[in-house]
């Protein structure tokens, strides 16, 4: 059975997305939509929305991106994780000899 996302999620990372989740439903209430209205444009179910809007670290990530989309805030997104200078500068960016790309787990390191 696998792991539950918030058994595994550091706490700053949880404060984080529940700081997100209120100031989405911050600008859906400034739109004046209901739950119900947010929801139905979304194409998720009111519960899924409330999930988002609560923090939970399950909700897809497609669907806060619908949800930046709705509210005419996907521009924000870039304040998160900016570009590294390299890229801005369109240089391109290698890592260093010997290094396995990230995400990749090395043999080496199979040791349990």
């Amino acid at each position: 059975m696998p792991t539950p996302v918030a058994t595994i999620l550091p706490a700053p990372a949880q404060l984080a997305l529940k700081h997100l989740g209120q100031r989405l439903r911050a600008h859906r209430v400034q739109q004046a939509w209901t739950l119900a209205d947010m929801a139905e444009r979304l194409m998720c179910s009111p519960t899924t929305l409330r999930a988002l809007e609560a923090g939970k670290p399950g909700t897809r990530v497609g669907l806060l991106m619908h949800a930046l989309w709705l509210l005419g805030e996907t521009d924000s997104l870039a304040a998160v994780a900016p570009a590294p200078a390299a890229l801005a500068a369109n240089k391109r960016v290698r890592r260093p000899a010997g290094r396995a790309a990230p995400g990749v787990i090395l043999e080496s390191e199979r040791d349990f």
